[in-house]
């Protein structure tokens, strides 16, 4: 494998000490659904020396058409996507040293899984997600790489500390109503565009090219033939909680008790146990027995159905209910369940 990077090194913006830095380098992805297959398989073949996937889901049939690190095998078992995506790159290349996270990322995870890191990825599906990776970057002064995509289209931007404005600056207030690939579905080469316009800023910033990353949001539509580009340094709130005179970084604060929400554009509700709660496999599948109905128990989850709706409990004693948008009768069955 002495010449596998040959190709990229003869590319003299990078070249053998562009090269070496990228060999050196970490990159904390979030999110390992479309864009983080995508990024993450780029990143790995173009010689990124550590990566950590963060991701709390696991592949479904659903995923196949666009996330290109899973296979059918992987739907079938229900395997959870940094499970696989693990498996899979390094497969790819031996080397890779790769720190895989199944959970949800909140305030103290991100705080840990970014510690000595030289980039963050965005990879994520929603706002709130986004909110929290732009606060841990502005306090940490790493850069982050936004990244989104929906039906035909997609938004790409690199956002620099202390270099231009944020994340919370262009959006001070969260929409009510945000598009999904749930809601509004997708196409493949969406995917595959946005991620390779990412990974292009990510190859710049990690080999020293700091001076070419784009200083404009990105926004492209594959199916309607458009591309735009829009200027944002003079959108910076001076008042800013995460970049102003005196950042707080509120999405960084995690609240007290169970956390319930309805994850994004999807019929799930997502409850995390308070930390002075512990749930584990064992007392779902203890729940599933006395269910009556049939279950499945994995190395990462058991899944079994409760009044009528299809449920899984993590290791981690993090619970999903499919079928469901409605919090509170996410809470009343969880407290059904578990007490």
């Amino acid at each position: 494998m002495e010449n596998r990077y040959s190709r990229q090194t003869l590319f003299k913006q990078i070249g053998q000490v562009g090269q070496d830095k990228l060999g050196s380098a970490h990159v904390v992805i979030i999110g390992c659904g479309a864009l983080g297959s995508a990024v993450s398989e780029t990143l790995v073949r173009a010689g990124v020396g550590k990566l950590t996937i963060a991701d709390r889901d696991y592949v479904e049939p659903s995923n196949l058409q666009r996330q290109q690190l899973f296979t059918e095998q992987d739907a079938r078992e229900g395997v959870p996507k940094v499970v696989a995506a693990e498996a899979r790159l390094k497969m790819i290349r031996e080397n890779i040293e790769i720190v895989t996270v199944l959970d949800h990322v909140d305030g103290p995870i991100i705080e840990l899984i970014t510690e000595n890191a030289d980039l963050i990825m965005d990879a994520t599906d929603n706002f709130e997600t986004r909110l929290l990776i732009n606060d841990i970057a502005w306090k940490k002064n790493i850069p982050w790489i936004y990244g989104a995509c929906v039906g035909s289209s997609g938004t790409m931007f690199p956002f620099v500390p202390g270099e231009s404005a944020c994340f919370r600056c262009l959006l001070p207030v969260l929409p009510s109503v945000n598009e999904t690939c749930d809601t509004s579905g997708i196409i493949a080469p969406a995917v595959q565009i946005a991620a390779a316009y990412q990974s292009a800023e990510a190859l710049k910033w990690l080999t020293g090219n700091k001076d070419m990353l784009r200083k404009k949001v990105l926004h492209f539509d594959a199916w309607n033939n458009t591309h735009a580009e829009a200027g944002i340094s003079r959108m910076r709130n001076e008042v800013c909680k995460t970049c102003g005179e005196t950042p707080t970084y509120p999405a960084l604060h995690r609240t007290e008790g169970a956390g319930y929400a309805v994850l994004c554009g999807r019929d799930i509700v997502q409850i995390i146990p308070s930390a002075s709660r512990f749930l584990t496999i064992e007392d779902g599948e203890k729940v599933a027995k006395n269910s009556g109905e049939p279950y499945k128990v994995t190395p990462f989850f058991v899944e079994f159905t409760a009044e009528g709706y299809r449920c899984i409990v993590f290791g981690n004693g993090r619970l999903l209910v499919h079928g469901l948008k409605d919090m509170k009768i996410g809470r009343k069955l969880y407290h059904q369940l578990f007490g």
